[in-house]
């Protein structure tokens, strides 16, 4: 029998998790300013490159003697450069909980056939960072975008590590609190919390990180968009806006919006409360209903971004049929886009809580989220 679905919808129904829900205030006018049509090397072009840098910094709280670059291919592109350039002086140790850590494995073990060390835990778990040799280079996402799961807090990292720390932070900067003195390398893009346009990443260097580049030179050939040195040096203009390759202005421009919004309402405080507030929607949404769970599954695990839920209701017979079911029926609602969970990750739904998106637009999924349930164990 056929229930009656909730009469008011998310103002906002976007809650992919890549490329994500653009600032609350966001429109079109706002790009207005973006030097379309110029050049990335003429003045005004740098000037807003290293205003995207520096407002970076500033936000995040990256200590003044931190690199931090704007470099091609999003956060991939950042994670690859990282790998490529600084791995293969030590033994490597692969941290890996889901699907985006095991492709770094897979680069690291079967590509650069680098001497590692590999170490997972399945998907709604976390590898326990007290068993990492930290003596060793270690990779590690912070937040696993298609698990829910992330790193809790940086104390299990040892302050005289000798190995380096290479971070895929791509959907945990802006949202969490990342303890820089214990990350050497880190990534992340601007499509994530920022709701920023895709193709865009940034890497952020220790000076641990860039005495690594300066002092070893892998073994392997290094392709143009990887090289972060010349001659045994820092190629510094990297790091002041002189990009690699051509950037997108327009989505330059974009993410200078995103920066000015983040700053006007407060910085990364009240951005990590925003996704909070979110994520708890959803988290007290699973506590008051039992067909439905976070699948974190430690509560000092949970991302506040990518909120991944799994359903519990033993009369699902087929819970990836039935998942993708209940993500459709939303979106053809024009309820909830982009939900279901990653083609890589166990059967469920997967809600981007980021600080772009706002606390009552998840307060109406979690109505049409009951509703979606009913209609699709009904039809079963």
């Amino acid at each position: 029998m056929a229930t009656k679905h909730p009469q008011s919808r998310p103002a906002n129904p976007r809650f992919s998790s890549g490329p994500c829900a653009k600032i609350p205030t966001f429109s079109l006018d706002l790009l207005a300013d973006a030097p379309l049509g110029r050049s990335h090397r003429a003045a005004v072009g740098k000037d807003k490159l290293k205003a995207a840098i520096e407002t970076t910094r500033e936000i995040l709280g990256i200590p003044e003697d931190y690199k931090i670059g704007i470099v091609p291919a999003s956060d991939t592109g950042a994670v690859e450069m990282a790998m490529w350039s600084l791995l293969g002086a030590r033994k490597a140790t692969m941290v890996a909980w889901e699907s985006f850590g095991a492709g770094w494995v897979t680069d690291v073990v079967k590509q650069l056939k680098i001497d590692a060390e590999v170490k997972t835990a399945d998907y709604g778990h976390i590898v326990d960072f007290a068993e990492i040799d930290f003596d060793t280079d270690v990779v590690f996402t912070w937040n696993g975008t298609t698990s829910g799961v992330r790193v809790p807090n940086g104390d299990k990292i040892p302050a005289d590590r000798d190995g380096l720390t290479i971070c895929d932070a791509t959907s945990a900067a802006f949202a969490m609190d990342l303890p820089w003195d214990k990350l050497d390398v880190t990534t992340f893009s601007w499509q994530k919390v920022m709701g920023g346009e895709a193709a865009h990443g940034m890497i952020v260097l220790s000076p641990r990180a860039v005495e690594r580049l300066e002092s070893y030179t892998p073994a392997w050939p290094m392709p143009k968009i990887f090289r972060m040195t010349k001659g045994g040096k820092l190629i510094d203009g990297i790091f002041k806006g002189e990009t690699i390759n051509t950037p997108s202005m327009l989505a330059v421009e974009d993410y200078l919006v995103a920066l000015e919004w983040a700053q006007n309402i407060g910085g990364l405080p009240k951005l990590i409360e925003r996704s909070t507030t979110n994520a708890k929607v959803l988290w007290d949404f699973c506590d008051r209903n039992d067909w439905i769970a976070n699948l974190a599954e430690d509560e000092t695990t949970r991302s506040n971004t990518s909120v991944c839920l799994k359903f519990t209701d033993d009369r699902i017979k087929d819970g990836a049929a039935f998942a993708k079911a209940v993500a459709k029926k939303l979106e053809d609602y024009n309820a909830a886009y982009d939900i279901g969970a990653y083609r890589d990750a166990p059967a469920g739904l997967r809600v981007w809580c980021g600080a772009t998106v706002e606390s009552s637009d998840i307060e109406a999924l979690t109505l049409w989220l009951k509703w979606a349930f009913e209609e699709c164990i009904n039809a079963q």
